[in-house]
């Protein structure tokens, strides 16, 4: 057993010794052969097709950008070039392919922005895994559902969150999110059993997949429903995605980006590839904290180009350490719309916003609000704002959305609705960047496939001049930082309450986070006396009630008790009557 310490420690200095080193192109280390896959295409298939893969991506950039600095984590002070980073996701494929992985299996992730997450995202589509991506914010309950709904028979997880992991079955495999320095750590182990071969074989002894739209990932999201749908993706759709994000984002071999959009939302919004595509560099950033880190790491890393929902754009612009960036930025905006005055705040810091819109069936976003010249003459500030505000048109890599009347017949073919920025429909997508499935599920997905258009359930209107603005959500999703929740959800948890009798959760607006839930109560006879009076304490009592059931974002910050809720004459709740109450309340970023 100590020779077996002393081999992995001498394994883990020896990785070391060249983490962060540039390659000189004469190291044995780097040899463009062992950065192919397997040669040769199944029979049959025509010389002019190659099956879509958005792994190549990273294999293109390790063989004509060896020395270029592929990730950077600033936190444990460790960085790879393009060269080392693939080698070591070369490695991790097949470490997992020894643990038994086999194609089509999926494997659970659960990580912060760290290496880890990004590594497995790389490496299960070499052996044909599927990647299910799990929110950290969940609570053990729901992380156990998507567990169980998926069919996970792997869990990969950073340490803080290991926790959740507990009621797993199957293997677990723990991260210390040490770079290699840790020669303990489960997760360096899964690599350096891989790491054989890959310094031996290397690429050669993985395989494309055949087929294009064979699954590579489950990314789950929550609906109207309380339990959260498994949204699947494809190796043709994640491909073309991040290929369109690089061109919306114009995202180059120069450009750096940092990690503050979570890589478990949508897989990052397949910027994983977007990066790789670009030969471009990448930042980890294990959480944003007070913002500080971003500041920070604008200026020591070069960073230009970054993700986040508006309440994180609204911390990042408003921290005593803003200030106007001496270098371009782009920024990606979405999870909720924006409003005129934050893109305004953000590009006066430099920070140009690019608007865009979409959900993650549809692999993150899918419409970009694509800035035209003569906005700049011919239009006044405030006006040029609230056009950069608008949701816009579909990305390169997808058809044109369309805003449908509601009334419209799928069987004879959907109406648009007329293009004067007043006539509300829904928006209806289809093309590239729309999801394959809902996992599982396939009344869902008829659902969402109806009249042969992805329905995204939001409410929009077509402008004059082209662009969809949104106008409100038919779902009775409550976008909170950028986070979806379920209000039947939420109505789940406080219903536990045994003072509860009825109970209508709907979004209002926040000025932090764009929304959150606000709670209205009825109670139960025995209780109303117990509460008469004493409208705080029961505020208290619930909020503490259904913390252990709720993740954070999705907790009411709002709890009203009232006499009675509207309804329908058979009984429905009348949620958007509850809504108007907050229509006069306007965040104020």
């Amino acid at each position: 057993m100590s020779d077996q310490n002393d081999a992995s420690q001498a394994q883990a200095a020896a990785r070391l010794q060249h983490i962060g080193n540039q390659l000189d192109g004469e190291q044995a280390f780097f040899n463009p052969n062992r950065l192919k896959f397997a040669a040769g295409m199944p029979r049959g298939r025509a010389v002019n097709n190659t099956p879509l893969n958005p792994l190549t991506f990273l294999l293109r950039s390790a063989y004509i950008r060896p020395q270029r600095i592929a990730m950077k984590h600033p936190a444990i002070g460790v960085e790879w070039t393009y060269a080392e980073w693939a080698m070591r996701v070369c490695a991790l494929a097949y470490g997992l392919k020894k643990r038994g992985i086999k194609p089509g299996e999926r494997v659970a992730v659960i990580c912060p922005n760290a290496p880890m997450i990004l590594d497995l995202i790389q490496a299960l589509p070499a052996i044909h895994g599927v990647i299910v991506p799990m929110n950290i914010r969940l609570t053990k309950p729901e992380v156990n559902y998507i567990l169980e709904h998926s069919g996970s028979v792997m869990v990969v997880v950073d340490h803080e969150f290991a926790h959740l992991a507990d009621d797993f079955k199957g293997p677990v495999i723990v991260s210390k999110d040490s770079g290699g320095r840790d020669p303990s750590c489960q997760y360096e182990q899964l690599i350096d059993e891989g790491r054989h071969e890959a310094d031996t074989v290397g690429w050669p002894g993985h395989t494309l997949i055949e087929d294009e739209e064979s699954d590579y990932a489950i990314c789950y999201t929550s609906g109207t429903t309380g339990r959260p749908k498994g949204v699947v993706t494809t190796y043709r759709g994640t491909y073309l995605a991040a290929l369109s994000n690089a061109a919306e984002s114009r995202i180059f071999t120069e450009s750096n980006y940092l990690w503050i959009l979570p890589a478990f939302h949508a897989i990052g919004w397949t910027f994983p590839f977007a990066i790789t595509a670009a030969s471009a560099g990448q930042v980890c950033l294990r959480s944003v904290g007070d913002y500080s880190p971003i500041w920070e790491s604008i200026t020591r890393d070069k960073i230009s180009h970054y993700c986040g929902a508006p309440t994180v754009q609204i911390g990042i612009c408003n921290h005593p350490q803003a200030r106007k960036v001496p270098h371009d930025i782009r920024t990606m905006i979405a999870g909720a719309a924006p409003s005129a005055f934050l893109i305004k705040t953000l590009e006066k810091l430099n920070i140009n916003v690019i608007h865009v819109y979409g959900l993650t069936e549809t692999y993150g976003p899918i419409t970009n609000c694509i800035q035209h010249p003569e906005w700049a003459v011919d239009l006044d500030e405030d006006e040029f704002y609230r056009r950069k505000a608008m949701q816009g048109h579909a990305f390169v890599g997808s058809d044109e959305a369309r805003v449908i009347r509601p009334d419209s017949d799928p069987s004879k073919g959907y109406e648009d609705v007329t293009p004067n920025g007043k006539e509300v429909g829904e928006i209806v997508m289809r093309g590239n960047i729309v999801m394959k499935e809902y996992w599982k599920n396939p009344e869902a997905t008829a659902e969402a496939f109806e009249g042969g258009w992805f329905h995204s359930g939001d409410l929009a209107v077509r402008m004059p001049y082209g662009m969809i603005s949104i106008q409100d959500r038919s779902k009775d999703i409550i976008i909170s930082g950028g986070e979806n929740a379920s209000s039947l959800s939420i109505e789940s948890a406080i219903y536990q309450h045994p003072d509860v009798l009825e109970c209508a959760v709907v979004a209002r607006p926040h000025e932090k986070f764009g929304e959150r839930a606000h709670s209205f109560i009825i109670l139960r006879p025995h209780a109303q006396a117990k509460w008469a009076g004493k409208e705080d304490e029961f505020n208290v009592d619930l909020k503490a009630f259904v913390k252990p059931l709720l993740p954070g974002f999705a907790r009411p910050e709002w709890v009203e008790v009232v006499p009675e809720l509207p309804k329908t004459s058979t009984g429905k709740i009348q949620k958007h009557e509850l809504r108007k109450r907050f229509s006069s309340i306007i965040p104020s970023q």
